[in-house]
């Protein structure tokens, strides 16, 4: 069973994928968008990378606050799961992702990866984090962890 890792953005969605046997979480791609609220093709992706790697379930970050408060962009973000269920019939797990992306930049930075390049790839990393640390939760790894939101 393959899991889907989203890192949902104002203007990219960041995309991952388990093995199937559930362990890792690799990068696929970025889907991009030219205007916030036009999200056709972003769904239509999703539901493509779907069905050609069989996944089962969703796992889409939750940008929570450092206090854990929710803003504007996790209201967007609810309603972007909300959309994805009904679309897709899968469920759509809530992760927690503060300090995904600055983990994301740090594992950049140690890949030797600079400037302009790391726009490409931030969101993918992000994306593959988000979905590992959910990987890692239920296998019993992260047991400290908050864990996810349903």
């Amino acid at each position: 069973m393959r899991i889907m890792g989203l890192d949902f953005g104002s203007k990219t969605v960041g995309v991952a994928v388990s093995d199937p046997l559930g362990i890792t979480a690799q990068g696929l791609e970025i889907i991009r968008r030219g205007e916030e609220n036009k999200l056709r093709r972003t769904y239509a992706r999703i539901e493509a990378l779907i069905v050609e790697y069989e996944v089962e379930e969703i796992v889409l970050g939750l940008p929570r606050n450092m206090n854990a408060t929710e803003g504007e962009r996790a209201k967007l973000t609810r309603q972007f799961r909300e959309a994805l269920e009904r679309r897709t019939g899968l469920p759509v797990t809530m992760w927690d992702e503060r300090l995904t992306t600055v983990a994301a930049d740090r594992a950049m930075t140690e890949a030797g990866i600079r400037g302009e390049r790391r726009k490409d790839y931030v969101d993918m990393i992000a994306a593959s984090l988000i979905l590992q640390g959910y990987l890692d939760f239920k296998a019993g790894a992260g047991k400290d962890s908050a864990g996810p939101e349903r």
